[in-house]
């Protein structure tokens, strides 16, 4: 009876023994941080992983989850700095970074975040008129991070990130600012039209300017050259007179023939050319171009030397033979026509 006895003792210390081990060894998964409590005052924190603790004195306090987290922020209505009621929703992320600050430090953490996230979203927006606020989204977002991770700073909180998903103004507010957008993108295409005719107007005019100023150029380059053309026309007319007037000077009497015929007969090619003459009277003596036209071959065959010795030496003029028998010859009516 005694051995009996002994050994349901022995059992009993050994599932005791057991019952202490399992109630000091603690397993943390990895993401959280336990907080341990001593007679229930917060002693240290455990870490990812094996720990011990003194059974039946040291007791898990709070289980911190330390991984980044969503919260959710509702829809809220919110009255902007130029009474405009626009509705407006959000999302805020955080994560705990001192496990006891968060667990000992304020009560239902989420709410906590929440409540104050949804409080500084209508503190910013309200302070901004609508076409600001539905602008500069990104000016938004970083003033409510900036105030909302001060806030929680305390509590060992990290707010990484707030961003408001949507903003809906009233209907009717969204009406008039289409009305609006649509009559200043009319407005904008008007000018534009207009700046564009006036730049097409304004290259014409420039166009045309230099056009003109091309066309007066020329003009002045045709008439300098028109001049020069004369100038030099008139030279030759005045060379070819003096020569004739020196040939006069010395008494070759066949050189005035030459001049006087040729004068003659661009006179009558300027006549007999005329469009609105068919028919000439010429009032002229036929001997007198017959004696016109012996005086240019007598000048011909004294430059070319052809006088009738078929050497091609020039002969000094000999003097013409007296008059021989008398000849009848026609008489010439000086009112002779011709037909052009």
């Amino acid at each position: 009876m005694v051995v009996g006895g002994f050994s349901i003792v022995v059992v009993a210390l050994v599932v005791l023994v057991i019952l202490v081990l399992f109630a000091g060894i603690k397993t943390v998964p990895q993401g959280y941080r336990y907080t341990v409590q001593r007679f229930g005052r917060y002693i240290r924190t455990l870490e990812p992983g094996l720990n011990l603790i003194v059974p039946f004195i040291e007791t898990i306090g709070m289980r911190m989850n330390v991984m980044e987290q969503v919260l959710a922020v509702p829809t809220q209505e919110v009255i902007t700095k130029d009474n405009a009621s626009i509705s407006a929703d959000a999302v805020a992320f955080f994560q705990v970074l001192n496990a006891a600050q968060a667990a000992y430090q304020i009560t239902n953490l989420e709410s906590a975040i929440l409540n104050l996230t949804k409080t500084n979203i209508r503190s910013v927006m309200g302070s901004m008129d609508l076409d600001e606020l539905l602008s500069n989204r990104d000016a938004i977002n970083e003033r409510l991070l900036r105030v909302v991770d001060e806030a929680v700073e305390p509590w060992g909180i990290k707010v990484t990130r707030v961003e408001i998903k949507d903003i809906q103004p009233p209907k009717d507010l969204v009406d008039a600012m289409g009305r609006q957008m649509k009559a200043e993108r009319e407005k904008r295409a008007q000018v534009l039209e207009a700046e564009g005719l006036r730049n097409a107007q304004i290259l014409r005019a420039e166009g045309a300017k230099q056009a003109a100023v091309l066309q007066a150029e020329g003009q002045r380059e045709a008439a300098f050259r028109n001049a020069e053309a004369r100038e030099r026309l008139a030279e030759a007319e005045a060379k070819a007179t003096r020569v004739v007037s020196e040939a006069i000077a010395e008494g070759n009497v066949q050189a005035i023939n030459y001049f006087v015929a040729q004068k003659y007969t661009e006179a009558l090619t300027a006549i007999g050319s005329a469009n609105n003459s068919k028919i000439v009277l010429m009032p002229m003596e036929a001997s007198s171009l017959i004696g016109s036209l012996g005086g240019i071959g007598a000048i011909a065959r004294e430059v070319f030397g052809d006088n009738g010795d078929g050497n091609g030496t020039p002969q000094p003029l000999r003097p013409r033979p007296g008059p021989g028998p008398a000849r009848t010859t026609p008489s010439i009516n000086p009112l002779t026509s011709r037909e052009t």
